[in-house]
């Protein structure tokens, strides 16, 4: 969850550099340095969270999770459209990366492939989640019943337009295809500003998302370590809205300083390692084999009572292994991709 914080306010910074770009080359041309700063925008999106991070708990968030999906739902499809566009506009080549021209040497290349798959990873990450996510729900009907069918909708969808982004992605800008899809395209500017302005927006409600069962999980701890402890609570209360009013919060002294530092700390690192492909591989590497592949199956193998040795126990267990193979191959990839960027990365200075 701590490094989904990253990636996130890594995204969307990027993102919201991207609509000041693609402006940039509309009114003054593409011969025009453009380049923008991202460590302002990695400011600014974690000055947002830190105002966000202020809700209650998880179960507040439905209206901003309902903004994120729309958002999602709207940046994606621009996506597929203007790389379909720029597909039948016919003006890359696909022959993938060639050693002594794109790569130095074939180590490099195999280097490359396994990033990717980390960054294939990562959009499983919703894995992380899933469990808090099952524990919002109100029943009739049952959780579980209602969980797999939004996860059959959910991973359907997600797959299609994942899908779709990376194949036409890459059949639009062939080897020159960008870690963030949406940063490679300038016209027409308006669409593609709106397009970014949906991400920022979709990663605004989904760092909270991914953050608030870990804010749950340590003020759980903390109150349960010191249940006497008035301060938790507020000795120091304020009222953020009119007595009377339903939506009416006292101040949380403890949440306020540990939340605030948290979201400080990701803001830090992300200006510090501004790395896209190789964070995102990192963490989809990370979060990929334990959560997507090994929980669930163990979980499916001691529930079933599935004899270890037997076709599907052994399918099952192959399943996992070579997923952690995936995993190790992949996050080894992008530490290698982090530490070949640290050696011509100035600090708060990158620029996009």
């Amino acid at each position: 969850m701590f490094g989904t914080g990253i990636g996130y306010t890594i995204t969307a910074s990027a993102s919201a550099a991207a609509i000041l770009k693609s402006n940039c080359f509309h009114w003054h041309g593409h011969e025009t340095d453009c380049t923008q700063n991202t460590s302002a925008y990695i400011v600014a999106f974690g000055v947002v969270q830190v105002i966000f991070s202020q809700l209650p708990n998880f179960h507040e968030l439905w209206w901003l999770s309902v903004i994120a999906a729309v958002m999602s739902f709207s940046y994606a499809t621009i996506a597929v459209g203007l790389a379909l566009g720029q597909t039948i506009a016919g003006k890359t080549t696909m022959y993938g990366t060639q050693v002594g021209v794109d790569v130095a040497d074939t180590t490099q290349k195999i280097w490359l492939t396994f990033q990717a798959l980390g960054n294939i990873a990562f959009a499983y990450s919703y894995t992380i989640i899933l469990i808090e996510i099952q524990d919002t729900l109100r029943s009739p009907p049952a959780e579980n019943k209602t969980m797999r069918t939004a996860s059959i909708l959910g991973v359907a969808t997600t797959t299609s337009f994942y899908m779709m982004c990376g194949c036409l992605g890459y059949s639009a800008f062939g080897n020159a295809a960008p870690g963030n899809i949406l940063t490679g395209f300038y016209e027409p500017y308006w669409l593609v500003d709106f397009a970014n302005v949906c991400i920022v927006l979709h990663l605004v409600g989904g760092f909270q998302v991914f953050l608030q069962p870990l804010f749950a999980a340590v003020e759980a701890a903390v109150a349960s370590r010191w249940p006497c402890s008035t301060p938790v609570e507020g000795a120091v209360a304020a009222r953020w809205w009119p007595e009377g009013s339903s939506a009416r919060r006292r101040l949380n002294v403890f949440r306020l300083v540990w939340r605030t530092s948290y979201v400080a700390v990701i803001t830090l690192l992300a200006i510090l390692m501004p790395f896209f492909n190789s964070i995102l591989g990192i963490l989809g590497s990370i979060a990929f084999w334990p959560l997507t592949v090994f929980f669930p199956v163990e979980m499916y193998i001691r529930q079933r009572q599935i004899p270890r040795f037997s076709t599907k126990g052994a399918a099952l267990q192959g399943l996992s292994f070579v997923c952690f193979l995936v995993t190790v191959a992949a996050c080894a990839a992008s530490v290698q991709g982090v530490l070949d960027s640290l050696k011509t990365y100035v600090p708060f200075k990158t620029r996009s």
